[in-house]
């Protein structure tokens, strides 16, 4: 297998686990099932729960010593990387969703954000859910 297909599979299985505890995971779950669905339909559905059982792997280990998140991206690059293998056409199309997935090519990603501040003598504190609000002196 070539060296760009294998990178190609590291990237997406990658992207894929590192998205699934995102906003942008249902999005990400719809592209990734859309995709397999036009290269191997017979697998689409398989493919879809899937996707849900390493979410749920992913959500459930609050081991912190383990790096489930690696494991899991690699079982997804092996997918990837068999599916490459064997219809390595489907490339450029795997390229293009995960160029659309990915955070860090995202327009809002890319936008530039300006922000201002100024000192009141007063700040808000946002801690866990709770706004502190603090008088200096």
């Amino acid at each position: 297998m070539n060296a760009e297909l294998v990178a190609l599979a590291q990237s997406a299985g990658t992207t894929l686990v590192g998205l699934m505890a995102t906003d942008a995971w249902e999005r990400t779950r719809d592209g990734v099932v859309a995709f397999w669905q036009r290269a191997r339909p017979e697998r689409a559905d398989a493919v879809a729960a899937e996707l849900s059982n390493t979410r749920e792997d992913l959500a459930a280990d609050t081991d912190t010593d383990t790096d489930t998140e690696g494991e899991l991206a690699a079982e997804w690059q092996g997918r990837i990387r068999r599916l490459l293998t064997d219809q390595p056409q489907v490339a450029e199309e795997l390229q293009r969703l995960l160029d659309e997935l990915s955070p860090s090519t995202s327009p809002a990603a890319s936008a530039s954000v300006t922000q201002h501040a100024s000192a009141t003598g007063q700040s808000r504190v946002y801690q866990a859910g709770r706004d502190l609000h603090i008088t200096e002196p």
